[in-house]
């Protein structure tokens, strides 16, 4: 089993030591963000926190690991995508930035007990929802910049290609939803109800958490597919069908929140297609894993054969 699994370790690796340094920066950024939120996690149990609202520590934890996730994942699947290195050390640095600050400014509104977005009650409460909402539009920017590039010709297998292509344009349709709540929040809040700010802003919010982290289910799958000896014409097959159900997922909770409906008290239909998504969606992942066990011989070669980066 070890032996079947090294190539795989070696890879995870390599895409740190080989990495480029803006990378591995990110990354770094990305576990010190995660740990932020695992730390409010322990912290929120300790006490006995509230895990609801918009003063509960809990939104400074979810931020934290969202966009640590996020900035790591993107990171990550951006080493697949021919970019100018300047322009790469921009738009990581940047994206980079804007998840920190995100971050950092949820957390810091949460431990003084008042909401941190639609906030306009002090001119120090109104600049952290601003920037808040001008952090958001980086992020937009520096995707939509990495979106193009994705689009772009690569070195990377088709496989790889596909995932991140898809990957990517579904992280916009997060952003963009994550944007839309921004919109009708600030809208609502400033015409003096914020209470309904939060709750029309929220029903977005199931859409905007499943498709936020396509961008690491796909390319991870395309990525971990190069570790099968499966040939590209299969592992094609297996990304167009993970492709297709993180698709039909992300409609179905797309059309639920622009609804209003919850996705534990959708329809039976909606539920029943969801469902099957995520379980194409998980079968997929466990071929892969069982094709990297079932291997006839453990690959050698370059980085770039098993698919660290192009």
């Amino acid at each position: 089993m070890t032996n079947k699994l090294q190539p795989v370790g070696d890879a995870l690796c390599r895409s740190w030591t080989e990495g480029r340094p803006i990378e591995r920066l990110a990354h770094a950024v990305g576990a010190a963000l995660m740990l932020s939120g695992m730390a409010h996690v322990v912290v929120l149990v300790a006490t006995g926190g509230s895990w609801q609202g918009p003063v509960s520590l809990r939104k400074a934890a979810t931020f934290g690991l969202s966009f640590g996730l996020t900035l790591a994942s993107v990171a990550w699947a951006t080493s697949f995508v021919q970019v100018r290195a300047g322009v790469r050390k921009v738009l990581l640095g940047v994206f980079a930035l804007a998840c920190v600050a995100e971050t950092a400014l949820v957390s810091v509104q949460a431990w003084r007990g008042v909401p941190s977005h639609f906030n306009f009650e002090t001119p120090f409460d109104t600049t952290v929802s601003m920037t808040l909402a001008g952090g958001g539009g980086v992020i937009i920017v520096t995707a939509l910049s990495f979106t193009g590039a994705a689009l772009r010709a690569s070195a990377a297998p088709r496989s790889m290609r596909i995932a991140l292509r898809f990957g990517f344009a579904v992280l916009l349709v997060a952003l963009g939803a994550g944007a839309a709540m921004i919109a009708t929040g600030v809208v609502e809040a400033r015409g003096g109800d914020p209470q309904l700010a939060y709750t029309t802003a929220g029903a977005l919010k199931p859409v905007h958490a499943v498709a936020m982290h396509a961008i690491l289910v796909l390319p991870g799958l395309a990525w971990l597919l190069r570790f099968t000896g499966w040939d590209e014409a299969k592992r094609v097959r297996l990304v167009w069908t993970a492709v297709a159900a993180d698709i039909v997922l992300t409609a179905v909770i797309g059309v639920e929140s622009l609804t209003g409906v919850s996705p534990f008290a959708a329809s039976w239909w909606e539920t029943v297609l969801s469902a099957a998504a995520l379980a194409v969606l998980a079968a997929t992942g466990a071929l892969a894993i069982a094709g990297v066990f079932r291997r006839d011989a453990v690959r050698s070669g370059p980085a770039r054969d098993l698919g660290v980066r192009p």
